[in-house]
């Protein structure tokens, strides 16, 4: 069968294409920059990739009209637009109209539960487009789901953020609100046997695992299966928007993020009934079952895909490719270079760095500065990295974005998604045996060309002892 693919660079979107290409699917993957798609994890002659922006009608053209199902999976709540429920509007639209001259005999569309009269913004806005996408001509089966546990996804890294940083937790009341979460093997296997089975055509169903939680309770379990002791305490007072600084400031979640989540967090979200088990037969696994696939994972260095590596986790704008080629034209440049000993040990470092591994030298720096940035409402350096030894681009990288990435080549750039008055790139190479490492800040504004002078007198060491530590 020949399956259409939205939303493949995101989070359930790489793990769900190698499973449709494993089950011998032809399949079409529709991304918005072919320069973020990893070709190299895929590799397979029954997938084609084609650049589509759905905001963009013109592109959609590029779709072809033989396919015979098509998964809806794109979603915008970590937008930094407000608007976001206008952009899934406006994108579900023109969706629709382009797959109504399909061949395509099935929509499948991962959505939330909404069993509230009184919606968050997020939701009504997963419901309008359901609402969008069942007026078209092609048969739509909606999947409704609440907390999704998963290495890398956003409810557990911000659980696990929590749990890890925090002994003693002062919270809101909304830790109070049940939701039935649901492990995301369970979200694959219910999207795989759902694919062009007549028994979902035209029908919603909510989707969840065995345990109806409260947030608290997850927390509190999360903290067992750590084996960590943790207190948490909720209080009446604390109001929606210091709810979401509260988050913002302790997980690696960006604001916008963070307000949506509270707002839906008040919400129960729980399955009016789980008829699609006995459709699809299939049994959920615990909860604390979920938590010990997705910690193991982690363990391994296993994770497939991350909610912090989508382009809207920051402050990037556009293609990769905008920010490839680093300027030099009313420029401040640092540039270093030494000769490398071992190739293949400067090359590990250099892909290891950030994250956990840290910045070799003067990493309480590099701290303060994505401290800084955080009360500035910059993403800080809290997203770490998906991957301990791995760079794909697109990836984030603590307050960097990866924009390429190539081992053989020996070149890694980097674009800064902090708060600047400016744009900055870190970029290191290695051409024939000398590695050269090169800070570019092209400032905005007098504003610019004082943040430059101000941070110049730290440069001469951070930079010097990052060098000398990528090679010995």
């Amino acid at each position: 069968m020949k399956i259409l693919l939205t939303g493949a660079t995101g989070y359930i979107g790489k793990r769900l294409l190698p499973m449709l290409l494993k089950d011998g699917h032809e399949v079409v993957c529709c991304v918005r920059d072919k320069s973020r798609f990893n070709y190299s994890v895929t590799l397979s002659d029954n997938l084609k990739v084609i650049e589509t922006d759905f905001l963009n009608p013109d592109t959609l053209a590029h779709i072809p009209e033989d396919i015979d199902a098509a998964y809806y999976l794109i979603h915008s709540m970590s937008d930094t637009a407000g608007n976001y429920d206008e952009m899934e509007s406006e994108s579900a639209h023109n969706f629709i109209k382009r797959l109504n001259a399909t061949a395509a005999r099935q929509i499948i569309y991962l959505s939330g539960i909404v069993n509230d009269t009184s919606l968050s913004k997020h939701l009504s806005s997963r419901k309008a487009v359901e609402d969008i996408l069942n007026s078209g001509n092609v048969p739509l089966t909606t999947l409704r789901a609440g907390i999704i546990v998963g290495s890398g996804s956003a409810s557990f890294e911000i659980i696990r953020d929590l749990v890890d940083k925090l002994p003693v937790m002062i919270t809101p009341k909304w830790l109070n609100t049940k939701c039935q979460p649901i492990a995301i093997t369970d979200v694959l296997e219910i999207l795989l046997r759902s694919l062009l089975n007549p028994q979902t055509y035209n029908q919603n169903f909510d989707i969840g695992g065995p345990d109806i939680l409260t947030y608290k309770e997850m927390l509190l379990r999360f903290a067992k299966a750590k084996k960590l002791k943790r207190y948490i305490f909720t209080i009446p007072v604390m109001t929606p928007k210091l709810s979401s600084y509260w988050l913002y400031f302790v997980t690696s979640t960006s604001y916008k993020l963070a307000s949506s989540l509270v707002s839906s967090m008040k919400v129960e979200v729980i399955c009016s009934d789980n008829r699609i088990n006995a459709v699809l037969g299939i049994s959920p696994i615990t909860y604390e079952k979920a938590l010990e696939r997705a910690l193991q994972k982690i363990q391994e260095d296993d994770i497939v895909s991350s909610w912090k590596d989508s382009l809207a986790n920051g402050r990037f704008k556009g293609s990769l490719s905008q920010y490839l080629k680093v300027p030099k034209k009313d420029c401040y440049i640092d540039r270093r270079k030494m000769k490398i000993v071992n190739r293949d040990y400067t090359i590990d470092r250099i892909w290891s760095i950030g994250g956990e591994t840290g910045w070799y030298y003067g990493d309480w720096l590099w701290s303060l500065r994505g401290f800084i940035d955080k009360i500035f409402g910059g993403v800080g350096t809290r997203r770490g990295r998906t991957h301990k030894n791995a760079l794909f681009p697109g990836d984030a990288l603590d307050f960097w974005r990866v924009v390429y990435a190539d081992r053989q080549q020996g070149k890694l750039v980097l674009y800064a998604e902090m708060k600047l008055p400016g744009e900055a790139w870190l970029e290191f190479k290695i051409i024939n045996n000398t590695l050269y490492q090169a800070a570019t800040f092209r400032p905005k504004g007098i504003l610019g060309k004082l943040y430059w002078y101000s941070v110049l007198p730290f440069h001469g060491f951070i930079f010097k002892g990052m060098l000398n530590r990528l090679i010995m």
